[in-house]
């Protein structure tokens, strides 16, 4: 009986870094220069604060870019509402969400019990929903479908054994 996991999972550390590239690259573009824009890292939640909404767009894309560079995919990135600071500024957060919630493993479940083939089951235990098959075939289908499948999160497959 051959297994694998399907989880969703951020590497730290590549974000740490794509955050900061992002602040070395906005310290020396002109088009920065004079709106004390700044990004933050806490967590994993990101903290974009500059002068103005077309400024805080540039800003945005710079983080994207850098953040899909360094192997962070954006399904798992959520995007806050723009908030107006102090001194006539703005603000944004983004959550780079980890982990698959209640109702995203339901959907994964439901989605390998109806388009799955037979002899495949799924099980949630923890963070993670643990994969069952009969053969080894049948679990790359799997996996082949669940990539082309729009869940709204990252999903990495692990642990497969035959």
């Amino acid at each position: 009986m051959g297994t694998f996991d399907v989880v969703s999972e951020v590497d730290e550390q590549e974000v740490k870094n794509a955050v900061d590239q992002a602040q070395r690259e906005i310290a020396n573009r002109y088009d920065f220069k004079n709106t004390n824009s700044s990004i933050e890292l806490n967590d994993l939640t990101i903290t974009m604060h500059t002068a103005s909404n077309d400024r805080l767009d540039a800003l945005r894309t710079v983080m994207e870019e850098k953040l899909v560079k360094r192997g962070v995919s954006l399904r798992g990135v959520e995007y806050g509402d723009v908030q107006e600071a102090t001194q006539n500024t703005v603000r944004q957060v983004l959550t780079i969400t980890v982990g698959i919630s209640s109702e995203k493993a339901k959907l994964i479940n439901r989605t390998i019990k109806e388009k799955g083939p037979k002899g495949v089951t799924s099980q949630l235990q923890g963070d993670s929903i643990r994969v069952n098959g009969k053969k080894r075939d049948a679990l790359q289908e799997v996996i082949a479908m669940l990539k082309a499948e729009d869940i709204g999160i990252p999903l990495q497959f692990q642990n497969f054994r035959d």
